[in-house]
């Protein structure tokens, strides 16, 4: 049960992901590759998931939170998942990188959470992936950009049993057929960020919670495919423990064992206890990132955000991310106290693992200022620890940015011959991030616009 969270983290690009909708139990994540005279497109070859951090006690925590409620809060009385061998089919119209990414989520399934799933070949599928325009996606669910829902095969479908409970996800019993619907005229990335949130949704959790730090599971949209800590969250969902019409106690007690024996390392690790996040702060997030709001709404729902942050006493990334909040919407108005609390953000994210690709984000923001204010050294030195994270994390859009800022940044200080070519590196990966031609060149005029030397050219 999700809407659209595309005006959350990325500012590179308006990236969608899902979140609940209150009026309906439907998951969403919110709203080609033709000829193109760029450099051959550039994708992600072999995954590197980090092992999951924490302890078992607070993993467990997290996994009956995700498995007995929805983002909304309503609760779930029962565990539901597929029983027996899954077999997946594509229909509509998918775009030429579907396929591809689409074998290498299945592989990843199969062999880090330990799921018999596969392409259906000739035979019934239990999930059906239909590719569809984003307007025929917006017509069913306006604020979506891809969803899954229970107990249908095809868009059509799901328009008839719209407001019936069979789609509804709260009167769910068993899981046998769903259907996810995935943009086909969207960029590559932001249709395979849709395959990883929503498959891993249709087989396993139907929450998100803002205190994850490392997971797709979560509204703040910084992880778009699945973690390490997604993919225990899946193993053990998939445990041979455990069954459909399991309650949470049930559940509960046979967790310990589970992940005993499947996360061995967090037997000894310390509890962190994290705090539940209150939905004050949750609703402050979503109005002053999400549309529908005025700026001054928008502000002041960041303000409130950040005193509800401050009021818990947070010091993790669910307080770097009120200030990442509030120097979104100070960038136009006031760019200088934007930057402080971009840096306040960048302080509280930390140097944690779980918490390398928040500050990649953040540091694309410092480093875009820097360029604009002529200190080309301080951009290189913001940038560069980045550029292996966004990678690492399979983020192709972020991954160009980070280049073609860095492609400035060398140029304007002197290196002219390097930054060109690290430009040209770039435009492979903003091909897969952000799709088509007019985007990605739209990208290098907006990154290009920054350096005051193209500023000083254009005034003469």
């Amino acid at each position: 049960m999700r809407k659209a969270r595309r005006y959350l983290i990325p500012l590179y690009l308006m990236l969608g992901a899902c979140m609940p909708v209150s009026q309906t139990d439907t998951a969403t994540r919110a709203a080609t590759t033709a000829e193109s005279t760029l450099p051959a497109m550039k994708s992600f070859a072999v995954p590197h998931p980090q092992p999951p951090h924490g302890s078992n006690s607070d993993i467990a925590r997290d996994f009956l939170d995700l498995s007995f409620s929805l983002e909304s809060g309503r609760g779930l009385q029962t565990l539901t998942r597929f029983e027996g061998p899954i077999r997946v089919r594509v229909t509509g119209e998918p775009p030429a990188t579907l396929q591809a990414d689409l074998a290498r989520l299945l592989h990843r399934l199969r062999t880090e959470a330990g799921i018999d799933i596969a392409l259906a070949g000739s035979g019934p599928s239990n999930v059906t992936i239909q590719a569809v325009t984003r307007a025929e996606i917006r017509d069913q669910l306006p604020t979506a950009a891809c969803f899954v829902v229970p107990n249908v095969s095809s868009l059509k479908e799901y328009a008839a049993a719209r407001r019936s409970p069979r789609v509804s996800w709260s009167k769910l019993k068993s899981r046998e057929r769903l259907a996810i619907f995935v943009p086909n005229d969207s960029s590559p990335q932001e249709a395979r960020d849709c395959l990883h949130e929503e498959l891993a949704q249709a087989l396993g959790p139907l929450n998100d919670l803002y205190r994850l730090p490392d997971s797709v599971f979560n509204d703040d949209n910084v992880h778009t495919v699945l973690t390490g800590f997604d993919m225990l969250i899946l193993r053990a969902y998939y445990d041979p423990s455990l069954k459909t019409g399991m309650s949470r106690g049930e559940v509960a007690d046979r967790l310990p064992g589970i992940l005993a024996r499947i996360n061995p390392a967090g037997i000894g690790g310390t509890p962190q206890r994290v705090t539940k996040t209150p939905r004050v702060w949750i609703d402050a997030v979503q109005t002053a990132l999400g549309p529908g709001a005025s700026p001054a709404e928008r502000r002041a729902a960041a303000t409130e955000a950040l005193k509800v942050a401050s009021a818990m006493g947070w010091t993790d990334h669910r307080r770097a991310f009120s200030h990442y909040a509030m120097g979104r919407l100070l960038q136009s108005i006031d760019p200088e106290a934007a930057q402080d609390q971009f840096v306040l953000a960048q302080r509280y994210f930390g140097n944690s693992e779980e918490t390398r690709l928040h500050r990649a984000y953040v540091a694309s923001q410092l480093a875009a200022y820097a360029i604009s204010a002529g200190r080309p050294e301080d951009a290189l030195y913001l940038i560069t620890p980045h550029l292996a994270t966004a990678e690492r994390h399979e983020n192709a859009a972020l991954l160009a940015t980070l280049m073609m800022l860095r492609a400035e940044a060398l140029e304007m200080a002197g290196q002219v011959t390097e930054g060109r070519q690290v430009r040209l590196d770039s435009l492979g990966w903003a091909r897969y991030g952000f799709g088509s031609d007019w985007a990605v060149r739209a990208k290098l005029r907006e990154i290009g616009s920054l350096s005051p030397l193209r500023r000083s050219r254009s005034a003469l």
